[in-house]
């Protein structure tokens, strides 16, 4: 830097309020100059409490209007040489650097006082340089964490206010919105302003997963501030209003008809719900000419330019007309030209199978939305999966995953279609619900075709592969329960996603033991695989024991491939013997994952797993002995989860794990010591042998714990069960079986904030319904079997008002109940998803006029409560609830001693019908009384299961849930 004469320099004198402490006293005063401004150590300089700066006169009025007016102008300061400037030393020391050409970073935590600096000493260079990174910042697609935490941006928000500064409450607004996702899982979230939350609800560039997480947002922040503000009607009516800015007629039909009984929400509700059934009468592409000239924009979805997740889950009213206009720019307004283009480019779409050469109606320019990664429609039934394909080809050029799960329309030629279309897609889930029918654990009686097979589905299957690319970007596959898929679906799979590492086929009952092995040999970076509830046995595990071959000219060791497994689940895989399950378990050394719940594990296979990995670990339902447990914990400190729940052979005790000698005073007490000196568990469910003195021992390990379930065999006494709040206070999941429990339990376990899922059943004890007198906003999920016996009405009417939120309702025994229950549970619960009644008095004596009307049900079991069933229940089912996929009665309670059968057509959305037929027993005292009836017991069960094909009609002798 130049040298100038000395009368062109003037001393700042600056007070430091808040000096750095330093473990020697600091001195008082200190003089340094802008000549050395390029070494100053900032540290250094602010221990001292006052601090005087030689500075340069010239390049200070040069670059701050403060000290142009000040040393320019007609103050008295002008011809002195000393200035006392009163502001904060540090932020006036970064201005001052900045003024004379030393390098400045804005960042989050100095935003504010640069800015504010900037603005009283008038340097406006800096104040370009702020609003620069104000405005990359809130316009960067930077997927990394938010660079200003939400209460910097609150007070940036009220400075902007403070000083009438347009500039900054704009920005604020905008990086809001387009971090809203982030923002609303942030504690301070509650705290916006208003008007911030408002202008960032209006803007633009507002950005969300869908449109239910906006909602949830508005509502929580509601909530914490309607009371606090002491607002009057008319202000919180005008606070209330921005729920208007919510597109209603998308939100998924369950929340949106769990919002009625909200105190802000009920009638925007009601309008949503009545909007989603509107549009799911209409049919699929014809949304758009049905609607005439309404203004479209509120069926939109939102998707912007940062946008990474598209969730339009359990969204039934979604087609490919609203996808469509999603896409589209906002510029095209919707004329009869367009509406008829789009219409007949929809209609070219469902008519692809038949005509490959069909070509498409010109439609406008679609957006591209580079940064979306993930798009989720699962349980959009209405969706036409070529059009939504097609879509996403040419808008979501990105598309990395694909969760379309509960789609049973979706077959293999789909899926083919959709990676060729997409080429980077990775994920793909497409699951539906596992059949009920699982060969090895059900007696099947008869079994035949219902429908026949879809003609030439293999054929299309090996066109779509010739004609189609030679390899695949898919490396997670997902299909699990899908009874449509067989040896021939998988080896196409195995050949065209070559790069396949993670493979779910759980409940896929129709592939055998040498498909899956076929797969398990040609995917060689296969690492995780979920085949529970399969024929995967003897040839599969051959195949995963054996060595990998070399390709092309890969050189080097190639190992056996179960030496790469880090997830093996083989739950209930009967096929699978003792021998071989020991020869597997020796060479998974990788494993995070294991399932071998329901197989024929004994402890040698145990004891010859040399893994160290483990996060989860399902042993239940096997004969395994504690001593083997402890021995695969003592090597796996890692374990988060363990379910040991139905191994009846705990009891039997080993002498020496890893070396170390136990007492064996108490059944598996080498098990608990092992596991609460080793492990953090997050999730446990265990029976025999788990009793309060094991769940002392386990409590170093159980402090995170998050799921706890306790089954047949596990004897948690009061006062475990009292103290479980206490010991594991982060529980979102209680299930108890066969526990003694009672109020004062019940008191403290509803003291569980965070419990989102509560089962109690074939409980001793007694509780009333005092043990739900506190509210419980966050429970999802209530299972009470055979423990509340006493439930009237009433007690059901306290249960829906503190337990506002359900979306899954079991009870089982409750006989006190009759046909008003219905009504309470309808306007109590009107979101629920799932209900089962089973012996709750009579319910269902004069009909199901209410429950038919729980619009959201995907899941509904209905037995023995009163024969007034009607004959066509199932049709008007399947017809006024949308979401309705699975569906279990009993003959008993038909009123006409049958119920009509919905054929493919008609079934709308239905995947399983279960059907329990019951006899009539006589007792020991009536068997000299001709004709006398005894109590109802099972006979067999009639199951149907619907796929992408046809339908099965099985007999079995279970009574099914």
């Amino acid at each position: 830097m130049a040298s100038n004469s000395d009368d062109d320099f003037v001393i700042l004198v600056c007070a430091n309020l808040n000096p750095i402490e330093v473990e020697v006293a600091y001195d008082r005063e200190i003089l340094i100059s802008t000549e050395d401004i390029q070494s100053w150590n900032l540290v250094a300089i602010l221990r001292y409490q006052t601090v005087r700066i030689q500075a340069y006169r010239n390049r200070l009025t040069e670059q701050s209007s403060y000290f142009h007016g000040l040393l320019r102008g007609s103050f008295s300061e002008s011809s002195s040489d000393h200035i006392v400037v009163q502001w904060n030393l540090e932020t006036f020391l970064n201005i001052l650097k900045f003024i004379y050409g030393c390098p400045l970073n804005v960042a989050s935590n100095n935003f504010l006082p640069l800015f504010e600096g900037a603005l009283y000493f008038g340097v406006e260079m800096l104040l370009d340089k702020c609003r620069a990174w104000f405005s990359e910042v809130s316009l960067s697609k930077n997927s990394g964490p938010p660079q200003i935490q939400c209460d910097d941006l609150i007070h940036m928000w009220n400075f902007g206010l403070e000083n009438a500064n347009d500039f900054v409450p704009e920005l604020c607004a905008r990086y809001l919105a387009r971090n809203f996702m982030w923002a609303i899982s942030n504690r301070d979230f509650v705290y916006i302003p208003y008007n911030l939350l408002l202008m960032c609800v209006k803007h633009p560039c507002l950005t969300v997963d869908s449109e239910m997480h906006l909602s949830d947002a508005l509502l929580i922040w509601l909530d914490a501030n309607m009371e606090q503000m002491g607002c009057s009607i008319r202000t919180k009516e005008n606070l209330i209003g921005i729920l208007k800015e919510i597109r209603r007629s998308i939100l998924p039909l369950w929340f949106a008809a769990g919002k009625r009984r909200s105190c802000y929400f009920s009638k925007l509700a009601d309008e949503s719900v009545d909007s989603i059934l509107r549009l799911v009468k209409i049919p699929p592409a014809g949304l758009v000419d049905a609607l005439g000239d309404v203004d479209l924009n509120h069926l939109r979805i939102r998707i912007t330019k940062y946008s990474e997740k598209v969730n339009l889950s359990s969204c039934p009213q979604i087609t490919a007309d609203i996808l469509l206009l999603s896409v589209l720019h906002y510029s095209h307004g919707m004329d009869s030209t367009l509406r008829k283009t789009i219409k007949k480019y929809l209609i070219s779409l469902e008519h692809l199978d038949k005509d490959h050469w069909r070509i498409f109606p010109c439609l406008p320019p679609i957006l591209s939305f580079e940064a979306v990664q993930e798009v989720n429609f699962s349980k959009c039934h209405r969706l036409h999966l070529e059009s939504a394909i097609e879509c996403f080809s040419r808008s979501f050029l990105s598309l990395k995953i694909i969760k379309a799960a509960y789609l049973l329309n979706i077959k293999t030629t789909n899926f083919i279609k959709l990676v060729h279309k997409c080429p980077l897609v990775s994920e793909v889930d497409l699951s539906v619900d596992i059949c009920p029918i699982i060969p090895t654990q059900v007696s099947v009686l008869s079994s035949n075709l219902a429908l026949p097979l879809a003609s030439n589905k293999h054929c299309d299957v090996t066109s779509c592969y010739h004609s189609g690319p030679s390899l695949s970007n898919i490396t997670h596959l997902t299909i699990e329960g899908r009874t449509d898929i067989c040896d021939l679906d998988l080896e196409f799979i195995s050949k065209y996603c070559v790069s396949l590492g993670y493979l779910n086929i759980k409940g896929c009952i129709s592939v055998t033991d040498v498909g899956i092995s076929n797969v398990i040999c040609r995917c060689i970076e296969l690492h995780s695989i979920v085949v529970c509830n399969t024929s995967f046995g003897m040839n599969s595990i051959l195949a995963l024991c054996s060595a990998a071959p070399k390709f092309g000219n890969a050189t080097g060791h190639f190992g056996k491939r179960a030496s790469n497994l880090l997830k093996l689940h083989i739950g209930c895989c009967k096929g699978v013997d003792k021998t071989s399950l020991i020869e597997l378990m020796s060479q998974t050394t990788m494993l995070k994952s294991l399932c071998l719940s329901g197989t024929d594990l004994v402890d040698e296979a145990l004891y010859n797993f040399s893994g160290t990995s483990l996060e989860m670990l399902d042993v239940s339902n096997t004969m395994i002995s504690g001593a083997a447990l402890a021995h695969i914990i003592h090597g796996n400190s890692v374990l988060k989860h363990l379910h040991a729940r139905g191994c009846n052979y705990l009891f039997q005790q080993g002498s020496y794990i890893g070396g170390t000698e136990f007492s064996f005073s108490h059944p598996c007490k080498e098990l608990f010591i092992e596991l609460g000196r080793t492990c953090k568990l997050e999730g446990v469910a265990l029976g025999w042998g788990f009793s309060n003195i094991s769940l002392e021992v386990l409590k170093p390990a159980i402090t995170l714990l998050k799921s706890m379930t306790v089954g047949l065999g596990g004897t948690l006494g009061e006062d475990a069960l009292r103290v479980l709040p206490t010991t594991c206070p982060m529980l979102e999941s209680v299930i108890l079986h066969f526990q003694v429990i009672s109020d004062s339990i019940m008191d403290r376990i509803m003291t569980l904030w965070q419990l989102r899922t509560l089962a109690l059943c074939y409980c001793l004890g007694e509780i009333s319904i005092s043990s739900f007198r506190f509210s419980l906003p966050n429970l999802r999920k209530l299972k009470l079997e055979r423990v509340t016996p006493w439930m009237t009405n009433d007690d059901l009417v306290i249960l829906t008002q503190n337990c506002a939120n359900l979306i899954e309702l079991s009870l089982l025994g409750c006989t006190l109940l009759n046909a008003d229950s219905q009504l309470i549970i309808l306007q109590g619960w009107p979101g629920l998803t799932s209900i089962h009644l089973e012996e709750c008095g009579d319910i269902t004596v004069d009909g199901v006029s209410s429950l038919i009307n729980c619009i959201a049900l995907e899941d509904l079991l209905l037995r023995h409560n009163g024969p007034g069933v009607p004959r066509n229940f199932i049709l008007d089912a399947a017809k006024k609830m949308p979401m309705l996929r699975k569906i279990s009665l009993d003959l008993c309670d038909a009123r006409d001693g049958d119920y009509d059968i919905p054929d493919y057509g008609d079934r709308y959305f239905l995947s399983s019908v279960k059907l329990a037929r019951c006899k009539r027993q006589r007792s020991c005292l009536d068997l000299n009384l001709s004709g006398a009836c005894g109590r109802a017991v099972h006979k067999e069960s009639l199951v149907l299961v619907w796929n992408s094909n046809n339908l099965i009609r099985t007999v079995v002798k279970e009574r099914l849930a």
